[in-house]
Parts: structure tokens; C-alpha cells; sequence
């Protein structure tokens, strides 16, 4: 590469080309910086004596000799560039952009880009063509290969999103006549989630790039007016609350810490930090359950309150966050690693995608450089090598409704997280009562997923399959989708021997649904649904199951599974008048989806009386699930106050009860 004297005798160069324009330009953007800091001395001077190109030479140089900042990213010194890295790159060079995993291989944009192409009318593929996932890795390469193509291309592309993606006044005529779709392409270029995006990426770009010959003093100048431009109109324009809001703010943050230069970074900083203080009480419930209820979104939030802490420590700002502000971080470490199963991976509830262990485990690690005495979470971050695991098994979250019945935390557990809770927020789905069941390794209910979020009439249509109340394990009428997702705990009790909950949900005018849970002796789970009111219709019980061929004897009301590894289980539902395979799917992630066996077991309800069914799911240590002999029947008449069914397995009777 070539030195930074070298570098600044280039840039000297090409202070006589400086057209009128240009000149006052570069004026416009000096005054949006701060030169009385330290170190722009000399800039300040040459700007006070009308000589701006040089204070842009000057501040170039500034910038290539300044210390002691961090990126909350890539480290440009120490840049580990991988397979991925490269590809994304160097497709990024003939304008084939990565935009979504959930769209491979990836569109061309073609030589003269094209920002506004939208070949599938997914709503994310647009958004996320302008979060420009792939200039950072353009940077890797260039700063590994010292290839100054991925420069050159990258200011190309970067000065031509400008030129193609004017900010306007939508609501100004003239401003739309100037720029025809302008307006409409705003939606998608400007949201605001997609502007916070590029404000902490372009400063990852921005160190990577640095040292260029081609990052002139005029580029330089054309990226702090696009960076400082990014940052107002952000602060103006945020999501009114959601994860969107939290994204938001801890990018604005961002800005505000790593270009203190700029006259705004202040407020930038400041706003971002008030944000965050606000909406983390506002946002996460007592329990420390983010209010979306998507497990998904939980980890994200998590991991957006804790680098704003790091990034404002990091570059001098400690203690902008109270105590208080740390210890609901903590309170959402532990809702996290209590709904999780023992390989980490969590329920795909609501928008969730399927996390793997690889993905999960450095959060750990983070959170415990935070918190070095915790530990619970030293225990996770080291896989169990050190620290203590939680010294329970089973867990309420009941603000946000999660519910966990496990007999251990090891790979051979068996464990239950079971959702209903409130409303919830956006990515929410139409599931209170559903459940997953992992044991040893297997999630035997895997929930259906999202599989893709919105756009047109088309992608909606694929988006509200997966959400429809009837592919989760939980109850319907007339298989509909609840008309109240607001679920209130009516017992939590834990025990030596059984730990049990129930719920009651009014999801349905006329009907509510009562969900009482129990898991016996460390082993199985009973369910015990009943829907009451003065509704009529058919009322249902689902279940999905993973991906399998099961053995079924639906005259009787049973499913089991048939693996050859002593790892099974079978499902008996007493109460059902019929019961029948119907379609499944599940989705792990965005636009990957896969069919799996479902089931919906139905009794009519025909008037005041309730209908009420028994589910007995019975893991084995056996390839003989379907063998075991199972009975269940409820003991007396419904009561509003209680429940108490008789379940007998191979001739061993289990009475149970519940009184609420």
C-alpha cells in the first residue's frame, strides 16, 4: 500500500482541478464539522482562510492519523476474511449483490445499477438491496489483498447510490417532478431500519478504506455530507417502537461515537442513548421477555442493548447507562437460556428462524465478558467446562408467557417450552398454547416458522399460511385463527414429582380455551384442553410433528414416532370424535420450508356443554412407542375452579389435579 506521505502528495495534486462547485461543497460540508477539537487545527486554519481544499487535504490526513477509535465491528488491523467474504465480494464487483440468504443465487443489478429492480415483490429483497451487505467484505479484500479494484469499486458504487437514491420531500411536488420515482423508491431506500443500517456498516467501510489512494479528499468530502445527511434526517424519522426503534437507536449511537467531528454527532449520540434507556423498560416485561415474543428477536434486542453499551464504553462514554439498564440486559440473558434447549437452539415462535449452536454460543461469550462473575452464563459460554448450571429445572417466564418443563440441562434432557401470554407485538403469531418438545437431541414439535415476511398479495398469501392459528399445537374453532391472542396464567406449580401450569385463553367470541399441562415424574407431558362458552362449532386440536414417517392408528387417536436410535415417542388423544393427517409444513428459515406429518383431532360443539380432550405424549427409550398401552379420562364434571384427569400407562395409574 502506499504510504500516508505519499498519499497526501496525490491529494495536493489535485487541489487545481477543484471546479466553483466543488469548492463550495466542500465549504458546506467543513461547516458541518466541529473544528475547534483537537487535532483539526490546521484544518480550521486553512478553512478561516477560504483555502477549503486544503482543509479537506488536511482533514483526509487527519482522519488516516487519528487513534483510539472503535468500529463496533470489523477490525481493520486485524481483518479475518472468509470463503464468504470473498465471494460476496467479488460478486459485488460485476454488481451481483447478496442481498438475502433467502434469495440464492443472487440477482445482477446490471452494469449501469439499478437500485429500484425488484424481481421477486418481496418487501425484504428491496429493503435489503440498500443495506449494501456486500461493501464491508469488499473491504476485507481490499485490505487483505491490498487490490485497490475493491476500492475504486466500491466508491463507484457507493457515489452512484447517492446520485440514484436522492433523498426528497415526498410531500413536495416540485422535489417528485425532479425526481421521478424518487417518491416511491423512498419507501424502500430511506426507511428508516435501512438508513440505521448503513450508518453502522459505513463506518466499518470507512476504516477499511481509509488507507486507499483512491479515498481522495473529495471523497471524503462526499461521504461525510451522505454520512451526516444519514444521521438528521434518522434522528428525525424513527420507528414509532419496535425492535426497528432499538436498531435504530443504537446505530445512531454509533455514528455519534465513532464521528464526534460532526457538529451533530452529539445530539446523534445523545438521542440514541435516551432511546435505549426509554425503551428498555418499556419494551422488556418484568421477566426480562421482550414484548415482540419471538425468541428470535429477543436475542437480537439483547444483543442490541449490550454493543451500544460497548461501542459508548469503548470510545469514552462510559457510564451513560444506568445500573439499572445492565441488570434487565441480565434479566433477558436468563429468559433466553431458560426457553433454550440444551443444544442451544431455541423455538422457532412467531418470525424466529432456526439458530445453530455455532450461532448461539459467541452471544454467550460476549455476555459473559460483561458479566465475568455470573455463573450461569459462564456455564453456557463454556459449554459446562466451568461456572454452574441453574440450579432448577423447570422455569416461568409469566409476564411474557413462557413456560419450561425440563428434567435437566444436559444433551439427554427432556424439556417443554410451552408459550401464552399476552398479545404481543408485530411478529407475534396467532399461537397461545402452542409448544415444543425437545428430548435428547430431537425436536419432536417443531413450530411451523414464518417462512417469509410481506410484500404482494402473492407473498402475503405465503406468510399467513405459516401464521394461521391451526399449524400450531394448540386448540381452534371451526379452524380459524384467534380473534384474542391474550392468554392469563391461571397456576404455575412446580414439584419434586410434577410441575405443572395452566392457562385460559378467550380466543374466540363465545369460546375459551383452558390448556392445563402437566410433566410426570421427569418423564412425560399431559395436556389436558377445554373449550367452554356459548359457541357452537368444530373444535380442534392440532399437533405437527417433525419430519418423520410416524406410525398412526388414528381410529384410536394415536401417533408415534419410529426411529431405530431408542429415541421415540407416542401421542394418545382421548376426546376426539375424528382425527385425520392434514397438510404440514415447517420453516427454518426465510423461504425454506419443508413438509413434515400434522394432525387435527375435532369434536363438534353443538351447545352450552364443553368440549374437552386429554393428550398423553409418551417419550420411550425404545423403538416400540406405539406398543405402550395408554388410557386417560377426565375425573368429574367440568368446574371453572380445577381440573383432575386419571391417566394410567401400562397398567401404572397417575391421578392428577389442579386447582387454580
Amino acid at each position: 500500500m502506499k504510504t500516508i506521505k505519499h498519499l497526501a502528495m496525490a491529494a495536493l495534486a489535485c487541489l487545481a482541478m477543484t471546479t466553483p462547485t466543488r469548492a463550495a461543497e466542500t465549504a458546506e460540508v467543513l461547516e458541518l464539522l466541529d473544528l475547534t477539537r483537537p487535532g483539526l487545527e490546521k484544518v480550521a486554519e486553512l478553512h478561516a482562510a477560504g483555502n477549503d481544499s486544503a482543509a479537506a487535504v488536511e482533514l483526509l490526513q487527519y482522519y488516516r492519523n487519528r487513534t483510539g477509535f472503535d468500529t463496533g465491528g470489523v477490525n481493520p488491523d486485524k481483518v479475518k476474511l472468509s470463503k464468504t467474504d470473498r465471494k460476496w465480494a467479488d460478486d459485488g464487483m460485476e454488481h451481483t449483490f447478496f442481498v438475502h440468504k433467502g434469495y440464492q443465487p443472487s440477482y445482477n443489478y446490471g452494469e449501469d445499477i439499478n437500485w429500484q429492480y425488484w424481481p421477486v415483490r418481496d418487501n425484504e429483497l428491496r429493503w435489503q438491496l440498500h443495506r449494501t451487505k456486500w461493501w464491508v467484505p469488499m473491504g476485507k479484500v481490499y485490505r487483505v489483498t491490498g487490490d485497490e479494484k475493491y476500492a475504486r469499486e466500491w466508491m463507484l458504487q457507493y457515489r452512484d447510490w447517492i446520485k440514484k437514491n436522492p433523498l426528497i420531500n415526498t410531500k413536495s411536488k416540485a422535489e417528485r417532478d425532479a425526481n421521478p420515482g424518487a417518491a416511491e423508491n423512498m419507501r424502500f431506500a430511506w426507511r428508516p431500519l435501512e438508513v440505521a443500517d448503513r450508518l453502522e456498516h459505513q463506518i466499518e467501510q470507512f476504516a477499511l478504506f481509509l488507507p486507499s489512494e483512491n479515498f481522495t479528499p473529495d471523497f471524503l468530502i462526499d461521504f461525510l455530507a451522505n454520512y451526516d445527511r444519514h444521521g438528521r434526517y434518522l434522528n428525525t424519522h424513527l420507528s414509532k417502537q419496535g425492535n426497528h426503534l432499538l436498531f435504530e437507536a443504537q446505530r445512531m449511537l454509533y455514528a455519534g461515537c465513532y464521528f464526534p467531528e460532526l457538529k451533530y454527532a452529539s445530539e446523534l449520540r445523545r438521542s440514541g442513548i435516551d432511546v435505549l434507556n426509554k425503551e428498555i423498560k418499556k419494551q422488556v416485561f418484568d421477566d426480562g421477555v421482550q414484548f415482540e415474543l419471538d425468541p428470535g428477536y429477543h436475542l437480537a434486542t439483547i444483543n442490541i442493548f449490550t454493543k451500544a453499551l460497548e461501542m459508548a464504553n469503548a470510545n469514552g462514554y462510559k457510564g451513560e447507562f444506568p445500573d439499572e439498564y445492565l441488570q434487565t440486559i441480565k434479566k433477558m440473558i436468563e429468559a433466553h437460556y431458560n426457553y433454550s434447549f440444551p443444544d442451544y437452539t431455541m423455538p422457532v415462535f412467531s418470525d424466529n428462524k432456526l439458530h445453530n449452536k455455532g450461532g448461539v454460543l459467541p452471544n454467550y461469550r460476549k455476555w459473559r465478558r460483561l458479566y465475568p462473575q455470573d455463573k450461569q452464563i459462564e456455564w453456557f459460554a463454556t459449554e459446562g467446562k466451568s461456572g454452574q448450571q441453574p440450579a432448577y429445572t423447570s422455569h416461568a417466564l409469566p409476564v411474557g408467557g413462557f413456560y419450561t418443563l425440563r428434567n435437566g440441562w444436559g444433551d439427554d434432557a427432556t424439556v417443554m417450552v410451552f408459550k401464552a401470554g399476552p398479545k404481543g407485538e408485530w411478529h407475534n403469531q396467532f399461537d397461545n398454547g402452542t409448544f415444543e418438545l425437545w428430548r435428547k437431541g430431537r425436536n419432536y414439535f417443531p413450530d411451523s416458522g414464518s417462512f417469509i415476511y410481506g410484500g404482494d398479495d402473492e407473498v402475503m398469501e405465503q406468510r399467513n399460511w405459516f401464521r394461521q392459528t391451526r399449524v400450531h399445537n394448540t386448540l381452534t374453532l371451526n379452524n380459524e385463527n384467534l380473534k384474542t391472542r391474550e392468554s392469563r396464567l391461571l397456576k404455575w406449580e412446580p414439584g419434586e414429582q410434577i410441575d405443572a401450569v395452566a392457562v385460559e385463553t378467550p380466543g374466540y367470541p363465545g369460546l375459551t380455551h383452558r390448556r392445563t399441562v402437566w410433566f410426570v415424574d421427569d418423564s412425560f407431558y399431559v395436556i389436558a384442553d377445554e373449550a367452554f362458552g356459548d359457541a357452537t362449532g368444530d373444535v380442534a386440536i392440532h399437533y405437527n410433528l417433525l419430519r418423520s414417517e410416524p406410525v398412526e392408528d388414528l381410529k384410536k387417536g394415536a401417533v408415534s414416532t419410529d426411529f431405530d436410535d431408542n429415541n421415540n415417542l407416542t401421542l394418545r388423544v382421548f376426546g376426539a370424535d375424528k382425527a385425520e393427517r392434514v397438510e404440514g409444513w415447517a420453516s427454518p428459515a426465510y423461504r425454506e420450508k419443508y413438509e413434515r406429518p400434522a394432525y387435527e383431532f375435532t369434536t363438534p360443539k353443538t351447545g352450552a356443554a364443553p368440549v374437552r380432550f386429554i393428550t398423553v405424549i409418551y417419550p420411550t427409550d425404545d423403538n416400540k412407542a406405539a406398543s405402550h398401552k395408554i388410557e386417560a379420562k377426565y375425573k368429574g364434571q367440568f368446574a371453572t375452579d380445577g381440573v383432575a384427569v386419571d391417566v394410567k400407562i401400562d397398567g401404572k395409574k397417575y391421578p392428577l389435579s389442579l386447582s387454580f
